[in-house]
């Protein structure tokens, strides 16, 4: 098979994996709420998911380099589908939490389709590769969140059905069409929670995870306090909420897939992650001062673009840093990260929310946001690090652990 029908098929599965999440995002807060939740214990459902991922990402990562990325992407598909159906069936908040918890233990489909596309992908191209990865994503939010604005009007359990439903396709579709690409390395028995103080210690790729864990905190900001937001300051309902995240899903859809390769072809990966996060600044700012809602989808724009150029940029700049045998466990790591910043987002985002309104929350995102492009700014570019690490002897250590 090749690797262009190889990306299609991965596509095609985060497509409709990100289809269910997409559901999900503006029907959670909402659906919670009809157990009289507070806006701290939803930022709290939402960051038990990141938090089983810190736990579950670094053994799934390392899993798919010793036994293949296809086995951990079908038990990650399976989690994903018990959990929307225990959504569904929740009969109060303690059940909701549960789904959340069985999902996050089992969910390693998206560090491990990283590694995948990394084993089929050549350097150059990697980039290009994520920032076409990242527009399933974007349309995964385009039409999930619709999707719930439709089913909603069902009740809540209805849109967690069709989570479920849609998760079992993506199940379906790997289990016949996705072969494998790993060559099942067996050069590390360390343990893959050892894993994250090593790669946090190398000098390419600790700072870039660094990064990572803090991009998604702030993200995770917006992210999770999204829905509460339209509520309260406009009265949205969970149509509109789906409406308006389908617009800015969209937005990322077409930059994603569009202009990430051409954008890191002209200025680089380093410069087009800055401008990203740039952008993002902008938006969010603009966005926590507009009382207006047409002002407030305006400042979704640069938001929205901003995170499409950023996020598969600094992915690609991981992955580059990191040796091929190694890419389950680097990308395991990341998605822990990345976990790590999404459990902190929804608890500091709606904690703020909760107390200091919608605004605060916004703009406490974008002053975190606009430090980390200071931050950014000061690394050297990733190939001037690159001739500095010392990969070799770190494999050496991990063996002799």
């Amino acid at each position: 098979m090749s690797n262009k029908r190889s990306l299609a098929i991965i596509f095609s599965i985060i497509f409709v994996n990100l289809l269910g999440f997409g559901i999900i995002i503006p029907l959670l807060p909402l659906y919670a709420s009809d157990f009289n939740a507070s806006g701290l214990q939803i930022g709290f459902l939402f960051a038990t998911y990141s938090i089983c991922q810190i736990f579950a990402a670094p053994l799934l990562g390392s899993l798919s380099d010793r036994f293949g990325r296809r086995p951990i992407l079908l038990i990650s598909l399976l989690g994903t589908v018990v959990s929307f159906v225990m959504l569904a069936l929740a009969g109060n908040l303690f059940w909701l939490f549960a789904a959340r918890i069985v999902d996050g233990l089992s969910g390693g489909n998206i560090s491990t389709a990283r590694a995948y596309i990394s084993d089929i992908t050549e350097e150059k191209n990697r980039a290009k590769a994520y920032g076409i990865i990242g527009a399933a994503f974007g349309l995964g939010f385009v039409f999930g969140p619709a999707l719930a604005g439709v089913l909603g009007k069902f009740g809540h359990a209805t849109p967690a059905w069709g989570a479920a439903l849609l998760a079992l396709g993506a199940l379906v579709f790997t289990f016949f069409w996705l072969p494998e690409t790993n060559r099942q390395s067996v050069s590390t028995r360390r343990s893959p929670w050892r894993e994250i103080p090593l790669q946090l210690s190398r000098p390419v790729i600790g700072p870039l995870l660094w990064m990572d864990f803090v991009y998604w905190a702030a993200i995770s900001v917006y992210q999770t306090t999204f829905a509460l937001f339209g509520s309260t300051r406009f009265d949205w309902n969970i149509s509109q909420v789906g409406y308006v995240l389908a617009l800015v899903g969209f937005i990322g859809a077409l930059v994603q897939g569009g202009a990430v390769g051409p954008v890191v072809r002209r200025i680089g990966e380093k410069q087009t992650y800055l401008v990203g996060l740039i952008l993002t600044v902008v938006g969010l700012t603009a966005a926590a001062f507009a009382y207006d809602w047409r002002l407030f989808i305006v400042a979704m724009f640069p938001a929205a673009v901003g995170a499409a150029l950023s996020n598969p940029t600094l992915v690609s700049m991981i992955s580059r840093a990191g040796e091929q045998e190694e890419q389950g466990r680097v990308q395991g790591v990341s998605g822990a990260m990345e976990s790590l910043g999404r459990a902190v987002g929804p608890i500091w985002g709606n904690g703020f929310l909760g107390f200091f309104g919608e605004g605060p929350a916004y703009l406490s995102a974008a002053v975190v946001l606009g430090l980390l492009a200071l931050w950014g700014g000061q690394i050297p570019s990733l190939k001037q690090r690159d001739s500095q690490s010392s990969l070799s002897s770190l494999r050496v250590q991990g063996r002799d652990d």
